[in-house]
């Protein structure tokens, strides 16, 4: 296979805070020879795990950058034992853009894995973690919210994984990173995801979703902060104590737990976020807003459990993700 056509301008064995990018060529209409520049901090000192620590794998998606950001500029080396990888706009284009996907090529980051160092913008970029950042890893922490169109109760995740001793390690990171859910997440679909490679390559591997709506709140971003330094502190990579706040633990056992939109127009919600519900309870109305005089389509949970994630903003067309429903657990 070619050779990524990425380059770093920082060293990653190298002791200290450096602060760089990865160099991406990119020739278009307003700059023949240009690139795309990705900013990354590595921060080495002695002997210990790696870490990959990521944002804005979509670009609408914004507790990560913020978080990461600080992290990068702030962080002092001599609490490092080991290092860590700060790539806080992962699909820099995306974050450029304030969207989810790439503006150059449509692509989205987390379903495009494992890449292709001959391919589109968006393919180099997950071929260059691929290949390049994942193996130097051991720790990986991707950190999602809802975006534009979704919003979360602020939760860390895991997967079910078939290496339970793996998946064991995954779950005791996500309790150290000590959101206030802890959610063992269902994807819809994993194909291509960024969490399904770092998995499959038997790495410690943690997401979130983190609020949404396409901005931060003060308490989002207090979540996502004081996650990272208990991760990095749970990784043996940071020294300090790692707090510890009540979590609420939940399961997702199957596709029940999402409930989709099979109409247009206007979606009034029944139930908050955090909120419980029992299965048949009216979880959201969509009112048909082309013509008056119709009732609403009613849209019921599957499942007992608590509304964790929910469609955002207030339309919402066939296809779409109304809600999502968390079963809590001891």
């Amino acid at each position: 296979m070619r050779d990524n056509p990425i380059t770093a301008t920082v060293e990653f064995n190298k002791k200290g805070v450096h602060h760089g990018h990865l160099k991406l060529p990119y020739s278009h209409d307003a700059s023949a020879w240009g690139a795309v520049m990705i900013p990354i901090t590595i921060i080495k000192n002695g002997t210990g795990p790696t870490a990959i620590l990521t944002g804005a794998n979509h670009g609408d998606e914004y507790e990560g950058p913020v978080a990461l950001l600080d992290l990068a500029s702030g962080i002092d080396v001599n609490d490092v034992r080991g290092r860590v990888i700060v790539v806080p706009m992962m699909n820099y284009p995306a974050f450029q853009a304030a969207k989810r996907t790439s503006p150059i090529d449509n692509g989205n980051l987390n379903r495009l894995f494992p890449g292709r160092p001959d391919g589109t913008v968006t393919e180099k970029i997950a071929d260059y973690f691929q290949r390049t950042l994942l193996p130097m890893s051991d720790y990986v922490l991707d950190i999602h919210s809802g975006g534009k169109t979704l919003n979360f109760v602020p939760l860390a995740a895991a997967h079910v994984l078939e290496d339970k001793s793996q998946q064991d390690a995954c779950v005791a990171a996500m309790r150290a990173f000590n959101a206030p859910y802890s959610a063992m997440l269902l994807e819809l679909d994993s194909m291509g995801m960024y969490d399904t490679a770092a998995e499959e390559m038997g790495k410690v591997f943690v997401s979130t979703e983190l609020g949404g709506g396409g901005a931060t709140t003060r308490r989002s971003v207090g979540i996502t902060r004081r996650g990272v330094r208990n991760f990095l502190i749970h990784a043996g990579i940071l020294q300090g104590e790692a707090t510890s706040e009540p979590t609420v633990n939940i399961d997702m056992p199957d596709h029940r737990c999402y409930v989709t939109c099979y109409s247009v127009g206007l979606v009034e919600f029944c139930v908050d976020l955090g909120e419980s519900v029992a299965e048949g309870d009216t979880v959201a109305r969509v009112h048909d807003t082309s013509r008056t005089g119709q009732a609403p389509h009613e849209y019921q949970a599957n499942i007992d459990g608590i509304l964790v994630g929910r469609h955002f903003p207030g339309t919402t067309r066939m296809g779409d993700s109304l809600a999502v429903i968390g079963v809590p657990r001891e």
